[in-house]
């Protein structure tokens, strides 16, 4: 059976499942449970600890997994991206106190200690530009760290920086790493039978995420107007109305497009504009 490490807390874990659900394959019931088996589908889902996650599919002992990317290139694993899952979204940032630090490119981190719960992505970072500063593991409230003297600049993922502001922190830079959920496997082998099948199904779930289906009834001496701004992922499906003149037309379109889409088709005649939501495809 194809063996997948699934994050089983944190924020990776609920869409994680949820996707899984989505594209078809079975899901624990209780969420202490660790082994969920998917006999139909020959897959066992192992529920890992995230960042644990990369460690068992870099040693090869379980065949594909789900977690960050911020957590794979931490972990230093023999292991590597398949897939982008789109969702778990996080960057991370330097920050530090306003004006202690001269300048924001990564020379002007030479010699300082930097904390941070990503040391990892730090050393590569560092060894990536040339720059020799000191890594400080932590395990958490990172942001104490300038405060008490143990850094002068931490790395920590940033969503609005709120946190860092009541810390008296402001970030510091560009942004060191943008990560997302990834499906990742042990580099240099060979993909295990289903990996294939369990692919084409989260793409499919990407897919099903991002468009819906457009469907309008619009007169054939407009429709060429009408077929630029819905021209689909091959061609949009095409069929004559009883009424004569007029046509039906049936598309996939960006979801996040839409009602622009459909004030743009009703300006050129287009009527009865129906929107539909995708729950799975193939493409």
């Amino acid at each position: 059976m194809l063996r997948i490490a699934v994050p089983n807390k944190g924020t990776l874990s609920i869409p994680a499942s949820q996707m899984l659900q989505e594209a078809g394959y079975r899901q624990r019931s209780d969420p202490k449970d660790l082994l969920c088996r998917d006999e139909p589908n020959g897959v066992e889902f192992f529920y890992l600890r995230p960042r644990d996650i990369a460690t068992y599919v870099g040693s090869g002992d379980l065949d594909l997994g789900i977690t960050g990317r911020d957590l794979l290139i931490d972990a230093g694993s023999p292991a590597v991206e398949v897939l982008d899952l789109n969702f778990g979204r996080a960057t991370i940032r330097f920050a530090a106190v306003p004006g202690s630090v001269k300048g924001s490119s990564p020379s002007d981190l030479e010699g300082l200690r930097v904390a941070t719960a990503y040391p990892g992505v730090m050393e590569r970072y560092f060894a990536e530009h040339g720059v020799r500063a000191e890594v400080i593991r932590l395990d958490g409230a990172v942001e104490n760290a300038i405060r008490l003297g143990v850094a002068d600049v931490i790395a920590d993922v940033v969503e609005t920086g709120k946190t860092l502001r009541q810390a008296g922190l402001d970030t510091l830079g560009e942004p060191i790493l943008k990560s997302s959920a990834v499906l990742i496997r042990r580099a240099g082998e060979e993909l295990p039978a289903g990996v294939p099948q369990l692919l084409r199904r989260l793409q499919g779930v990407l897919v099903a995420r991002q468009y819906v289906m457009l469907a309008y009834d619009v007169r054939a001496d407009s429709l060429d107007a009408a077929v630029a701004l819905t021209p689909g992922i091959e061609s949009p499906t095409i069929s004559p109305l009883h009424r004569e003149g007029w046509v039906a037309v049936q598309a996939m379109v960006p979801q996040a497009d839409v009602h622009r889409i459909m004030d743009e088709l009703y300006d050129v005649g287009a009527r009865a504009i129906l929107v539909t939501g995708i729950h799975a495809c193939r493409l």
